[in-house]
């Protein structure tokens, strides 16, 4: 018998659930792991609005916190902006939040159908920006229908894409900001302390100009000296999401970034909030790493 799980009414069938016979599929091992069920947090921007607010903990790609699902999580964001299906946040919530039902011991994969149609829907759109689809992703290892999945919607599930207001991966909220600095500085091609200019759009993205007064530069990897001049950063897709730590010119900001093409695009900004003291004695510790 085909049985296919919508999410609106996981909730609702529990009674009708069958045990899962063994998936010969790479996530195999990681579905049996023993796992908890947890509440999906409010910071988890990936999944908000899912529909459902339990997750299963190791999640099926192996994160065993929530502290790395939160980090891994949020790198896909931006993937939803782009509207490339309107299954994705199905799809990747699938994996990175799966539903947790206390009478189901077996974690719910994505149907391999789920995975297909989303991933010929947003393979072009990611290859536009240098990203092929990962082989974590790989729709070969999830089950074909026959077993119990996670389905596409059908016709009659499916609504007007609505564009949904979600923080660029690069803004997002942290609980230890200089802890998240100290600890990524090394992997960047550039990270400086600014005052923030100007921000405008161009073509979809947002350019920031920083006062060059102002600018504390820590590391510029490879720049050119008209970049070291006169600085001008990118936040790539930035129209489509909101970054509340750029709205603010004058504001003084932490960023870093990696260089692509001819542009120096942001990867992570964090606003400046504590006094002129901290941030020297801040400085002091940054210019002691050696990377």
């Amino acid at each position: 018998m085909r049985v296919l799980l919508s999410v609106g009414v996981w909730l609702g069938v529990v009674g009708l659930l069958h045990p899962i016979s063994g998936f010969p599929f790479i996530l195999t091992q990681l579905s049996i792991r023993k796992s908890s069920c947890k509440p999906i947090p409010s910071s988890m921007t990936l999944c908000h609005g899912v529909g459902y607010s339990e997750m299963r903990l190791p999640n099926l790609l192996g994160h065993d916190t929530m502290k790395e699902v939160l980090q891994q999580a949020g790198s896909w964001v931006p993937l939803l902006t782009k509207q490339c299906h309107g299954d994705t946040k199905k799809f990747l919530c699938s994996l990175f939040a799966p539903v947790c039902l206390s009478d189901l011991e077996e974690a719910i994969h994505p149907c391999r159908s789920l995975c297909e149609e989303v991933r010929d829907g947003c393979t072009p759109v990611m290859a536009a920006f240098g990203f092929p689809w990962p082989e974590m992703f790989n729709c070969s290892q999830f089950p074909e229908g026959n077993e119990l999945c996670v389905p596409p919607a059908g016709l009659e599930d499916k609504s007007p894409v609505v564009k949904e207001e979600l923080p660029c991966a690069a803004c997002h909220s942290a609980t230890d900001n200089e802890k998240d600095f100290l600890q990524d500085f090394c992997s960047r091609d550039f990270a400086m302390k600014v005052n923030i200019r100007s921000v405008s759009s161009v073509d979809g993205d947002v350019m920031m100009i920083p006062e060059a007064r102002s600018r504390t530069v820590y590391k510029a990897k490879g720049w050119t000296e008209e970049e070291l001049k006169k600085t001008v950063l990118w936040l790539t897709g930035g129209d489509n999401c909101i970054c509340q730590d750029l709205q603010e010119p004058g504001a003084t900001v932490l960023v870093m970034g990696h260089r692509a093409d001819d542009r120096l695009v942001i990867s992570w900004v964090r606003k400046w909030q504590k006094s002129e003291k901290e941030m020297k004695k801040f400085s002091r510790t940054v210019r002691k790493l050696q990377c």
